[in-house]
């Protein structure tokens, strides 16, 4: 389809980019909202031990799917930059659909744990080929609006996940438990995703890229070819740790945190957690973008952001006797603080040429998706082998994911308004 430059921000590509982040965040949250009774149910794998549930939960089927995005990243990448960039969604969205419904009818856990791998490689090339596409079809003072748009939208399917869990047993699927029906409706979605793809344009940078003969295009190693290429590469990794310490650990793992607080077991339910913390992260977003389009920076948006978010955790860290409402709010708070996600993959796609510009944005964020692995295992060393207590251990793997994300963002370059038509060499 022949390319276009969109000078609004409500656009095809924009809204598709939108609704696709929406199912790619929905089926990326769906195991931490379901996954605990998918392990434990006759029809799922039938774990009756809770410590080995538990353990499954919090240390192995959700890393497999973390490791498949590492992966992901990188294939996607490669590919949205030789092949272009629609034709990754069409890839990536296919086999994350068909992984989800495979998942409804999983009985083992090897079954389980390949199958979370490939949706994980799936997932992995959604919001990068999103966010190059808007960023490369419109004007360079217009597409952070466009970013904004794209994962406050997509920051809403895992709202849409938590009460699905609630409510999706009311659907009528032949008797299925809700955690299978979660699945097959992830599935589904993508799969009538696919349709809404073919009205996307493809870049016309990317275009002009394809037909030089010149320019390489989709090396990764090209960034390592300089030192400050790579520097810059490694600031943009670094920049987004926050989010998924927060998403991954706080969130993921609220019912301790809320024990901490003085709230009995059972009090929190760990889907509504998820939901209202990114609902805040949806709004966190809008809010990031406007003020990143009003102040005309990135950079300053992002550390106030940084900033926040520190002083929320320290409340989560040590504030006590609050309600079980209290805490879905603080949960919400958290999330707002933690939106700076839109920015953070934009700040990634502006820093690099055409040539490599897809590979940088779908590798990044996927590589900070993949460090909740080494976040949650050093966690958890500090908690079970080192036997220092929830909050010390929360604390001192958040001040290493805060001290480096500060430190990259105070030195990587503002891209407010940068030129994005160029190549690297």
């Amino acid at each position: 389809m022949k390319s276009k430059v969109h000078h609004s921000i409500f656009n095809s590509t924009v809204i598709i980019a939108g609704l696709g982040y929406f199912v790619d965040i929905y089926d990326l949250q769906l195991f931490n909202i379901i996954g605990k009774e998918s392990i434990m149910s006759p029809r799922g794998l039938a774990i009756s031990d809770p410590q080995l549930a538990q353990n499954l939960f919090d240390n192995n089927l959700f890393y497999w799917q973390m490791a498949g995005m590492l992966l992901g990243g990188l294939l996607w990448g490669i590919l949205g930059d030789t092949k272009g960039r629609k034709s990754i969604l069409f890839g990536s969205i296919l086999l994350y659909s068909l992984a989800n419904i495979a998942n409804a009818f999983v009985t083992s856990i090897p079954a389980y744990q390949v199958i979370r791998f490939i949706a994980g490689v799936g997932l992995a090339g959604e919001l990068g080929a999103a966010i190059t596409l808007v960023a490369e079809t419109m004007t360079k003072e217009k597409r952070g609006y466009g970013t904004m748009i794209v994962v406050t939208l997509g920051a809403l399917g895992a709202v849409f996940a938590a009460v699905l869990k609630k409510y999706g047993g009311m659907l009528p699927f032949w008797g299925l438990e809700n955690w299978q029906v979660s699945y097959l409706v992830g599935g589904i979605l993508g799969l009538m995703l696919l349709l809404l793809r073919y009205s996307t344009f493809e870049s016309q940078m990317f275009e002009k890229v394809l037909e030089s003969k010149s320019v390489k295009q989709g090396h990764f190693y090209i960034l390592f070819q300089s030192k400050s290429r790579f520097r810059t590469y490694i600031y943009c990794i670094l920049i987004g740790l926050p989010v998924w310490y927060v998403i991954g650990t706080l969130v993921k793992l609220s019912p301790r945190f809320a024990n901490n607080m003085g709230l009995p077991d059972g009090s929190i339910e760990p889907a509504l957690c998820i939901m209202y913390c990114y609902m805040g992260l949806s709004a966190g977003d809008l809010l990031c973008g406007w003020l990143s389009q009003a102040f005309r920076s990135r950079r300053k948006v992002v550390i106030g952001y940084l900033l926040a978010n520190i002083a929320v955790i320290l409340v989560y860290f040590f504030v006590k006797g609050i309600s079980v409402s209290q805490f879905y709010l603080l949960s919400f708070i958290l999330g707002c603080c933690t939106g700076y996600w839109a920015l953070f993959v934009t700040i990634a796609s502006e820093q690099f040429g055409t040539n490599i510009r897809a590979t940088v944005t779908t590798t990044v964020p996927n590589f900070v998706r993949g460090a909740v692995i080494p976040i949650g295992v050093g966690f958890f060393y500090l908690l079970d082998q080192v036997k220092l207590p929830l909050v010390q251990s929360a604390a001192i793997v958040g001040a290493i994911c805060y001290g480096l994300a500060l430190y990259s963002i105070y030195n990587i370059q503002e891209t407010f308004g940068k030129e994005l038509d160029y190549s690297e060499q």
